[in-house]
């Protein structure tokens, strides 16, 4: 562990006593550009384009969904002092299952990485005209930079990294709408939930499956350990005492990050669906990033398609880095194996940078991205719900009842959605 992380976990107890609640916030925030990433980008973009403003309600309904499985995931972390993988290391006794786990989990965030690095790649190549493949090498050059921060610095100068990309993201995304304001009325009317054929089904499966995925649900329960470290108390004493007390008010101001969080990543993406419905409705080409890009510079002009490019660059850049973060997380946890975070990082650019050598369609690799995505939700969603569920874990802070049911609803809701995703994609449908 870095000294200075180190450091930061031992001095946060008592900087933790009476501290501005505003210091407290971040964990969340570094989990959320999850939210922000290229694979958002193209659903958000391509259901705007093709179906309006049809699936308002289903990036809505995504991002309530989120903060609950996003909370769930910051106070396991919290209150054991664990992240997800090491929980499930440990309750995994059978070596065969924790390396059969691990994989799974291992090629989901290689997935997730592939999309970032290329959508880092493609806004490079729109901004500068920088080749494909040397724009995934400078995607990936510029995340071990960002890795280098986390690794040395500790947990709050990458959370100020993230969060600063994380303004890029929101102000590249949304510009446009304050030139094409989209239509109010038209807005309200996508709130109500329905379909309009295979594809809007297809499309809302993507949308759901590019919002909530299995890294940011490994990544935050991880990002909350390194920041507030072990909080575990049971015992009746009176260190355990003000331990609880510590316990609700970091779940308290873990609360408020996640809403900020999720208020922040669901309205960027909301922006990016209305920009493209209002502006980009039947419009040919639309369904690729590049192609928007385009549709954006010849519809409201260069600036905004800049701001657009901007956007995803940052998108690209912060979302890869906490991808890699939890990769190494993923391992460790399941593995009890950790590789130094920078090897890693050179090793799991291999995949996106063959991929954007050979000449493979960007976007038709975002969108089988999404695809293997789609398989990981299970695994990380239901120990997720199980384990904060049971006493035994978090002790008086398990979830309530009505907790476990909403989580359970919601776990079964993304599931079957993106079972159906996988089916129409086997199916060719």
């Amino acid at each position: 562990m870095p000294k200075s992380l180190a450091a930061e976990k031992e001095t946060l107890p008592a900087r933790a006593t009476a501290p501005r609640s505003l210091w407290l916030l971040g964990p969340a925030l570094v989990a959320g550009v999850a939210y922000l990433d290229p694979g958002n980008v193209a659903s958000n973009m391509t259901a705007g384009a093709q179906y309006g403003y049809l699936l308002v309600w289903v990036v809505v309904a995504g991002n309530v969904m989120a903060w609950l499985i996003q909370y769930l995931s910051a106070k396991l972390g919290v209150v054991t002092g664990q992240s997800l993988p090491e929980v499930l290391g440990a309750r995994l006794t059978k070596p065969w299952a924790r390396r059969a786990y691990w994989l799974q989990a291992e090629l989901v965030a290689m997935a997730t990485d592939l999309a970032e690095v290329i959508g880092g790649a493609v806004a490079l190549y729109l901004l500068f005209d920088i080749p494909l493949l040397l724009g995934g090498v400078i995607t990936g050059a510029v995340s071990m930079v960002l890795l280098t921060v986390q690794n040395r610095r500790g947990a709050r100068p990458f959370e100020f990294v993230i969060i600063g990309l994380m303004v890029i993201i929101a102000v590249g995304f949304v510009a446009g709408l304050f030139i094409a304001p989209p239509d109010a009325a038209s807005i309200v009317g996508g709130l109500v939930p329905r379909f309009e054929g295979t594809g809007s089904v297809l499309l809302a499966a993507s949308i759901l499956g590019a919002t909530i995925m299995p890294h940011a649900i490994y990544a935050h329960s991880s990002l909350t350990r390194d920041r507030f470290g072990a909080a575990a108390a049971h015992a009746p004493t009176e260190a355990a005492r003000t331990q609880t007390s510590r316990i609700r008010r970091l779940l308290t101001a873990t609360r408020w990050d996640v809403s900020v969080a999720m208020v922040i990543a669901g309205t960027v993406n909301l922006g990016i669906l209305l920009l493209a419905a209002a502006n980009l409705s039947g419009v040919e080409g639309t369904d690729s990033l590049e192609g928007a890009h385009a549709a954006l510079a010849s519809g409201l002009g260069p600036v905004v398609a800049t701001f657009f490019a901007v956007g995803l660059l940052a998108s690209g850049l912060a979302s890869t880095s906490v991808g890699a973060y939890a990769g190494a997380e993923i391992m460790h946890g399941l593995l009890h194996v950790r590789i130094p975070l920078l090897a890693r990082r050179l090793v799991t650019l291999i995949p996106a940078l063959v991929i954007l050598g050979i000449g493979f369609d960007p976007t038709l690799a975002l969108v089988l991205s999404q695809v293997v995505l789609s398989f990981g939700i299970p695994f990380a969603l239901i120990p997720l719900v199980a384990l904060t569920a049971q006493r035994r874990t978090l002790g008086v802070w398990a979830n309530r009842a009505w907790t476990t049911v909403a989580g359970i609803v919601a776990s079964a809701l993304l599931i079957v959605l993106n079972g159906a995703l996988l089916w129409l994609v086997m199916t060719g449908a």
